[in-house]
């Protein structure tokens, strides 16, 4: 495994978080997980530093703009990647400055192929 190669995955969803972790720790990652935007930031700001975060959108208590948003404050963490996984639009990528939307369902040959320019 390439140094660094942490994944945050951010997701509502147990068992999007549960079956995208079995799959990309298949492939030698170590993954990392948060069920919204401020366990995520929470996290993040307590010393984890993965090499790409895969972000859904629509989450409760905080969102994947208010994370974004959060990141991009931080000069700790605004250089960390973001790729999208969403069920929703695929237009957001500019708005939220992220390096890839990819949409639900996800085709898991374009995730690896996303991850793997990051880590």
């Amino acid at each position: 495994m390439p140094r660094g190669s942490h994944i945050l995955i951010v997701d509502d969803d147990l068992d999007i978080r549960e079956g995208l972790s079995e799959v990309l720790e298949e492939r030698g990652y170590a993954i990392l997980s948060a069920a919204n935007g401020r366990e995520a930031l929470e996290g993040l700001r307590s010393g984890s530093r993965p090499c790409v975060i895969l972000l859904d959108l629509m989450m409760p208590v905080m969102d994947g703009y208010e994370f974004r948003a959060e990141q991009r404050k931080d000069p700790a963490l605004a250089s960390i990647p973001v790729v999208i996984i969403t069920a929703g639009a695929a237009d957001q990528r500019e708005e939220i400055e992220a390096s890839a939307v990819l949409r639900k369902p996800l085709d898991l040959r374009e995730l690896v192929d996303v991850i793997q320019r990051h880590c």
